[in-house]
């Protein structure tokens, strides 16, 4: 095979020149070499699904330090959030029609250990150090684990010459908001803590990678996410973020990310969502009317900026037979378009088999897409 050049520093796509895949015209087929120069096979889908979705290289790099999140985050929804809001804020940097996405390569799991370590465990640790003749339990209180998990993904672009290269990281710095004791002691960091040590950290990662090979001049966008407690039935958020540009040695321009999930039925206590509130509260009762003994139905309503942008629903059931699922499933699609016809909403049926239908409706659409699973 023809030896194929690299671009130093950097991992490098090549396209075959002239060269198409056999197997049809939904990948193209290309040539990836690492910094050690080994080739491997890679393809590029040509759907995109979403304007808002990247395209990602084939086979799926995982993340260098995968794994490593599910024993640092405290709820399977703040793991999920951290990556895709994320990727929201990617979004605003790195244009999907030109980018390509892989998961972080250049952070490992042994690098994020270290990192997310107490400085006094280990001298790369950006959480404070346990001083001497101090407890763990009062280290929870005084110096606690502020940095929980390190998010990292990375974006490519095609060149002139055909080539992709590494374009952009971003980076997100997952903040506890509450201190847990081995002995269960809670201990609440407050936003102004979070906000503080999550931005001195950030200027610390973005140095740090800056000392890496082919990273010295690359843009990295850093995020600020705040995890909600263990009991949280809704995600935590990202509520700041900073660019450090090409060359740039820390993150600068800070701005505030206003993003937030509310659980519906909300208190009635809280204005802010009071018609959203009021509108489920109709939603249920019409459940109700349908269903006198049913059970609780649950609303997670995703807003940005003060607007509601999506809406999910959980609606339990007791098991039925196909026609009453059926007949439910219409009658809830039609409550879905009566209430919610400017929302993005889903709506998913399960009972204790598992899923047995979902809705889902996209903002201004008059026909939803419903599918009846086993039918």
């Amino acid at each position: 095979m023809k030896r194929l050049g690299i671009l130093p520093g950097l991992a490098v796509i090549l396209l075959l020149g002239g060269c198409l895949p056999s197997f049809g015209t939904e990948k193209e087929e290309v040539i990836q070499e690492n910094e050690e120069s080994i080739e491997e096979t890679v393809m590029i889908p040509n759907i995109q699904l979403k304007d808002e979705f990247y395209k990602t290289l084939i086979p799926f790099k995982k993340s260098a330090s995968r794994g490593l999140i599910v024993s640092k985050m405290n709820t399977k929804y703040d793991i999920q959030e951290a990556e895709e809001g994320l990727l929201r804020l990617s979004n605003q940097h790195f244009d999907t029609k030109n980018h390509f996405f892989q998961e972080g390569q250049h952070i490992d799991k042994e690098t994020a250990s270290s990192w997310l370590s107490r400085s006094s465990a280990d001298e790369a640790g950006l959480n404070p150090p346990i001083k001497e003749g101090m407890s763990e339990e009062t280290a929870s209180e005084e110096a606690p684990n502020y940095l929980a998990h390190i998010v990292e993904q990375n974006f490519l672009v095609m060149t002139d010459e055909k080539k992709l290269r590494l374009a952009g990281i971003s980076v997100g710095l997952a903040l506890n908001s509450i201190s847990y004791s081995r002995s269960g002691k809670e201990t609440e960091i407050t936003d102004k803590v979070i906000e503080q040590q999550g931005m001195k950290m950030a200027e610390e990662v973005v140095r740090r990678l800056r000392t890496q090979e082919g990273l010295s001049d690359i843009p990295i966008v850093v995020g600020l996410f705040k995890q909600e407690s263990r009991n949280s039935i809704v995600p935590g958020t990202y509520f700041a973020t900073a660019v450090a540009g090409k060359g740039q040695s820390a993150p600068t321009g800070w701005k505030k990310v206003n993003e937030k999930y509310v659980v519906f039925p909300a208190s009635s206590s809280n204005g802010e969502y009071r018609d959203m509130n009021d509108k489920f509260a109709s939603f249920k009762q019409d459940i109700d009317a349908y269903f006198p003994s049913f059970v609780n139905v649950i609303g997670t309503g995703f807003y940005k900026d003060g607007n509601l942008k999506s809406l999910k629903i959980e609606v339990p059931i007791q098991f039925f037979g196909t026609s009453e699922t059926i007949g439910f499933t219409q009658y809830l699609t039609d409550l879905v378009i009566t209430y919610f016809p400017n929302v993005h909403t889903e709506v998913s049926i399960t009972s204790v088999n598992g899923p047995e239908a979902l809705i889902v409706n996209e903002a201004g659409d008059a026909k939803p897409y419903v599918h009846i699973y086993g039918y």
